[in-house]
């Protein structure tokens, strides 16, 4: 699933080649929504909570997405090739000089913009709110403990305790954090586990590439996040590969047993 600074990176790319203008073309290729034409809305603008986009148009209209595991938006200009086959389109917002495409969006909703805060209610504080407060990090460090016994990467994928981490993120915080992904939450600083997150999330808010060991080089760009073959980052040792959680909620865990001692799945 897509970290939050992805998503956060998406509505700012689509808001900047959509907002104020009007759509010529505004088509669904989704069961519920394949009757519905958005041409001539004009585009207010594009907003994102957490994994969570939103976009306005006229007429007090919202087209929520998700983009779940493989979901993506592509903008291009008009008669450009598509980067994806046209079976995976899933909306196509046209304007005269440009087009936005949502490839393999699962989850789309088209709903009236006064009920947009009803999807997300549920979240945790957005780790990149432009109105972030000592007041939401204080929030989402009390979700945190909360569940004390929970385990700390666990917790972080929880998006009801604080929006936007991925399992990237939620693998880097353990180790920068120097412990076990099985940690309980109460062997930690839950304020800084938050405000660790947060200066992540925010270091790539407008780049493509996450990167958080301050390398952007290919290969340098984690500490140990799908590094089971190059090693630790810092230490060099071996890193290993757990799965965390169950059924759908499991997710791959890399971790360095040295750098981050605490329990652990056996080997």
């Amino acid at each position: 699933m897509p970290e939050g600074d992805t998503v956060f990176l998406a509505g700012k790319l689509l808001d900047r080649a959509l907002a104020g203008k009007t759509l010529v073309r505004g088509e669904f290729r989704h069961p519920e929504l394949a009757t519905v034409d958005l041409a001539g809305h004009t585009v207010r603008g594009v907003a994102t909570v957490g994994k969570h986009l939103f976009t306005r148009f006229s007429g007090d209209l919202t087209l929520h997405s998700h983009l779940r595991m493989d979901g993506s938006w592509r903008i291009h200009p008009v008669g450009a090739k598509w980067p994806m086959a046209a079976h995976h389109a899933r909306v196509i917002l046209e304007t005269a000089d440009v087009q936005a495409v949502g490839f393999r969006l699962h989850d789309l909703r088209l709903l009236p913009t006064e009920e947009e805060s009803g999807l997300v209610a549920h979240l945790g504080p957005d780790l990149l709110d432009p109105q972030w407060t000592d007041e939401l990090a204080a929030a989402a460090a009390a979700n945190l403990r909360a569940r004390p016994d929970r385990e700390l990467g666990d917790a972080l994928l929880d998006q009801r305790v604080l929006a936007g981490v991925g399992n990237l993120y939620k693998t880097e915080i353990c180790f920068l954090l120097g412990v076990s992904p099985w940690t309980p939450v109460s062997e930690v600083d839950s304020a800084r586990v938050v405000a660790l997150a947060r200066k992540l999330l925010l270091a790539n808010a407008w780049r493509h590439e996450q990167v958080t060991t301050g390398d952007p080089r290919r290969g340098r760009r984690t500490w140990v996040y799908e590094r089971t073959r190059q090693g630790c980052f810092r230490c060099g040792g071996r890193v290993l590969v757990r799965t965390q959680g169950s059924g759908v909620e499991g997710r791959p865990t890399w971790y360095c047993p040295h750098c981050q001692p605490g329990p652990a799945p056996a080997r």
